[in-house]
């Protein structure tokens, strides 16, 4: 993800990049992802992941391997001091296949979140091209950032957030 948004940055930076080395002003930060997965049809993408059956078969079976596991961790806790060495050894496979378990269950989540985030970033990036573009002249920015690229930046500087709202915006003009 972080190998395409790279890509996407240096592509939106070169589209822009006329515009902003004519301009003298001031200086902002710009989260391009934040301001992507923040827009009403990213929120709305993400809400119907949520719902399918899948998805939600999976968010079950996170929530019940964790309750196991915190029984099993409040059981071990409990019960080690009367324990023989082997009983303890067995519980704590028990608990280390529970781990395991829960970590691809949560990968399979995250992953799914990820390939949505991955399609609306390829998506929408033409939309932000025009909106930085508009932003930038309007705002009279002489330089925008990416905001993980900058060690320091109070939220002053930030433009997330405008980018995010010009991105509804436009979404709402072309329904």
């Amino acid at each position: 993800m972080a190998r395409i948004l790279s890509v996407l940055l240096v592509s939106i930076a070169l589209s822009v990049f006329p515009v902003a080395a004519s301009a003298q002003g001031r200086i902002a930060v710009v989260n391009l992802e934040e301001a992507i997965l923040q827009t009403d049809e990213a929120q709305q993408r993400l809400n119907g992941l949520r719902t399918e059956d899948d998805y939600k078969a999976d968010k079950a079976e996170l929530e019940r391997l964790q309750a196991e596991r915190e029984a099993l961790i409040k059981k071990l806790k409990n019960d080690l001091a009367v324990m023989s060495p082997e009983q303890q050894q067995t519980a704590r496979k028990r608990l280390a296949n529970k781990n395991a378990d829960l970590e691809h269950v949560l990968r399979k989540l995250q992953k799914s979140e990820q390939e949505l985030g991955q399609a609306l970033l390829s998506e929408i990036t033409p939309k932000v091209q025009v909106v930085l573009r508009d932003l930038i002249q309007s705002e009279g920015i002489g330089l925008l950032l990416q905001q993980s690229a900058v060690i320091h930046a109070d939220n002053g500087y930030s433009v997330t957030a405008k980018v995010t709202d010009k991105l509804n915006q436009q979404a709402a003009a072309e329904q």
